[in-house]
């Protein structure tokens, strides 16, 4: 933690001259695109695999036709089938999971008050009035919802309430997650499908999931979730375009 946390202050020494006092603000939105761009090869992965899967679909209701009435035979032919093609009911789920450690971090880094026996220097940097250590609870406590710290959380609420709208909308578009939702987008008989089944019904309101994180976690795990948010929903716009 202590080698991350001096990445940190160095580049928001480098980014100072720009952004002032919210110099390490900025510095983790930096990291967070870091982050989705290392990331951003799976997410084009998952974007093939989800047309691929999407585009299999006639062939495994004809399997099911077929060996509707043999469901060890419907399974090993689904499996079979989706090995043929190099698709795995999974593969959508990698680029959230990879991004959990940085998130943790993060969230380690900001509710520490000593790192290596020494106290901790990011907890005196802000984000305008709002230490990056904070959190809503405290916000409202000094000063209130509409104090300067109240302010910043409720900028963010408003970025993550219109983040929220587009990806339900865009979710929503995205034919296998429509076909997700009815019940025939995912294969119950593949290994792991049904986990995945249930992982695309709820997508549309992941983003509105996000309202309640920015709200419990430290200000500097917040601007993580907002801005990693955001940078998904941007992505899948063009991905799944």
């Amino acid at each position: 933690m202590s080698v991350f946390a001096s990445l940190v202050e160095q580049l928001a020494d480098l980014l100072r001259p720009l952004f002032g006092l919210s110099a390490a603000a900025a510095a983790i939105i930096a990291f967070t695109a870091l982050v989705r761009l290392l990331v951003h090869p799976l997410s084009r992965a998952a974007a093939r695999g989800q047309k691929a899967r999407a585009a299999l679909q006639p062939r495994v209701a004809e399997l099911r036709r077929k060996h509707g009435k043999n469901p060890e035979k419907l399974q090993k032919a689904v499996m079979e089938l989706h090995a043929e093609e190099k698709v795995s009911p999974l593969s959508g789920c990698l680029p959230s999971l990879l991004q959990l450690p940085a998130f943790f971090l993060l969230y380690h880094l900001f509710s520490s008050g000593s790192i290596g026996g020494e106290p901790n220097a990011l907890l005196t940097h802000q984000l305008l009035d709002a230490p990056l250590g904070g959190r809503w609870a405290d916000a409202l406590a000094d000063g209130g919802a509409f104090g300067g710290a109240g302010v910043v959380y409720i900028g963010l609420f408003a970025v993550v309430a219109v983040v929220a709208y587009f990806s339900y909308r865009l979710s929503r578009r995205m034919p296998e997650a429509s076909a997700a939702t009815a019940g025939a987008g995912v294969d119950p008989q593949v290994p792991g499908a049904a986990a995945m089944g249930g992982v695309m019904k709820v997508m549309p309101f992941m983003s509105f999931f996000t309202l309640v994180t920015v709200a419990v976690v430290p200000l500097a795990a917040a601007l993580y979730v907002v801005t990693s948010t955001t940078w998904s929903v941007i992505e899948r716009s063009v991905l799944y375009r």
